[in-house]
């Protein structure tokens, strides 16, 4: 009875946790899901996704091949005979229609993209006949047909996309085909590929592949996204050293040096935590336009303005950083500091070789909460910030993407941005959680 008991209480708590878990984490894994479709605001929204079915990741690596490129970035070569298969289903009674098939001239995703796009498959491409190749009666007396073509490369160049429009009599349904279409319009009289020689990699990744290549910088060329990437792991690769260096050593001043004023600075350091950034953040703006108080002039800058220098100094360590780092330093032994007194080491030894050793768990959480901190921020980056775009942070980027994609109401890019943007702090927590939780639950004690 007692062992029934015991194995319910735990059953009860693992479900708890497993509720807590999808609730937690279940938007997250449905933005990622959405992420990969075509259309993320389809209703009723599905779970399952056409570029995670294994038949299209094979159909995608065939195509990609027979295109002229790889298998897992493919592409439409001079010499290419790509081969397709379609299948409808027509009601009794009516005589199957021959699909019309086209090659378009479609401009892939943003307006920006187009700007890239210097040759069209449509130039190039060469629709064969169209074949009836197979036909089933059913038992409703519904008719099954498949039929089959091949698009041959006339030219002599190599075109990255080979879009494809399929379009049928009203009421003759689309059942299957080679690789799923990406969208099914007019009632269902018309099918289309984005890219069918495109290959696994960008079939699956599609608005990742859309995220990094229509994105670049009118000025240089640049790639915008992966600059955007960059300048932010930089900034936060430079606050974490800052933070760790400045909070540690301020940190240990507080709980073990012993000098006037130590307590009427802890006591300021408690308020400024206690005042919302928003109010302080005009004379920060005046403290960095005037270069602090003229300053930076000595090293040729008028202003801080619109400079990494800028962000990097205005939040080189936090409050509640050295906050964090007080209270762990308080939480070890004081034996350990007369020891090694007594062997006759300074304070700068003790701190560097005996006490910021033992303060990992503390470092460990300092590293998560600062690099999430920064990743993050995008208030402050908005302020500081103001062009070129190749300078923006990643959260300024995607606040760029509001003008190249939630215009059109394309959300499917803007999902795939979100999501890269949040894996860092993801993968960031899974390597130092162990840290963090020790961190957290010793930064309360004292001993």
């Amino acid at each position: 009875m007692i062992r029934r008991r015991r194995w319910a209480n735990v059953g009860a708590v693992y479900l708890l946790l497993l509720i807590f878990s999808i609730g937690f984490m279940g938007p997250f894994l449905f933005a990622a899901l959405s992420s990969l479709k075509d259309d993320p605001l389809e209703w009723p929204p599905r779970i399952t996704v056409n570029q995670l079915k294994l038949s299209n990741w094979i159909a995608a690596y065939k195509l990609g091949k027979a295109g002229g490129g790889g298998g897992f970035f493919g592409a439409f070569a001079p010499g290419a005979v790509v081969p397709f298969e379609v299948t409808y289903k027509v009601a009794p009674g009516k005589e199957p229609v021959v699909p019309e098939v086209v090659i378009p001239r479609r401009i892939p995703g943003s307006a920006a993209a187009a700007l890239l796009l210097k040759e069209f498959a449509a130039d190039y491409a060469e629709v064969s006949e169209i074949k009836e190749v197979e036909r089933e009666v059913l038992e409703d007396g519904s008719t099954l047909v498949t039929y089959r073509f091949e698009i041959r490369h006339t030219g002599d160049i190599v075109i990255d996309r080979l879009p494809l429009d399929i379009t049928v009599p009203f009421k003759q349904i689309f059942v299957k085909g080679t690789l799923d279409p990406n969208r099914i319009e007019r009632l269902g009289r018309v099918q289309s590929w984005d890219n069918i020689t495109s290959g696994v990699i960008p079939y699956i990744f599609h608005n990742y592949h859309r995220v990094f290549s229509e994105n670049y910088s009118r000025s240089t060329g640049k790639n915008l996204f992966m600059s955007w990437i960059f300048n932010s792991f930089y900034l936060a690769f430079v606050r974490v050293i800052t933070t760790l260096l400045f909070a540690s050593m301020a940190g240990y001043a507080l709980a073990r040096l012993k000098f006037a004023g130590k307590n009427t600075i802890f006591v300021f350091m408690l308020f400024s935590m206690m005042i919302p950034g928003q109010v302080t953040f005009i004379s920060n703006y005046l403290v960095l336009r005037d270069g602090i108080f003229g300053i930076s002039k000595l090293f040729g800058m008028d202003s801080l303005l619109n400079t990494y220098t800028g962000l990097i100094i205005s939040g080189l360590v936090g409050a509640s950083a050295v906050f964090i780092m007080k209270q762990f330093f308080e939480g070890l032994p004081v034996s350990l500091e007369e020891s090694a007194r007594i062997d006759g080491a300074n304070t700068y030894q003790i701190f560097f070789k005996i006490m910021l050793p033992l303060a990992k768990p503390a470092l460990g959480a300092l590293t998560i909460l600062t690099f999430q901190g920064v990743w993050n921020e995008f208030f402050w980056p908005l302020v500081v910030l103001t062009s070129p775009q190749d300078k923006f942070t990643l959260t300024l980027g995607l606040l760029n993407f509001r003008q190249t994609y939630a215009v059109a109401f394309d959300w499917g890019p803007m999902l795939a941005g979100a999501i890269i943007s949040a894996l860092p702090i993801i993968i960031l927590f899974i390597v130092f959680q162990k840290y963090f939780i020790e961190g957290i639950s010793f930064t309360g004690i004292k001993g």
